[in-house]
């Protein structure tokens, strides 16, 4: 069951630095990081595109035809 977008979006700064730590390893997919995580995809993106607005990860482009984004940490200081 997929759970209202304002709950998970109130869940995103607990589930930051568990994202980050596996995101420390390299880039991952949104589907990758969601499989590593063991959580789903669609709540995991709306958490990766919270990260991405404040900074915490940047999107890279894969390579292919059709390419799929990469999200990897960035270095705050």
């Amino acid at each position: 069951m997929i759970r209202d977008v304002r709950e998970v979006i109130r869940e995103e700064p607990l589930m930051r630095d568990r994202l980050l730590a596996l995101l420390a390893g390299g880039p991952l997919t949104v589907r990758e990081l969601a499989a590593a995580a063991g959580l789903p995809a669609s709540e995991v993106m709306v958490w990766v595109m919270g990260m991405r607005k404040y900074g915490y990860v940047a999107e890279e482009k894969g390579p292919g035809r059709i390419p799929e984004y990469r999200y990897a940490v960035v270095r705050r200081s």
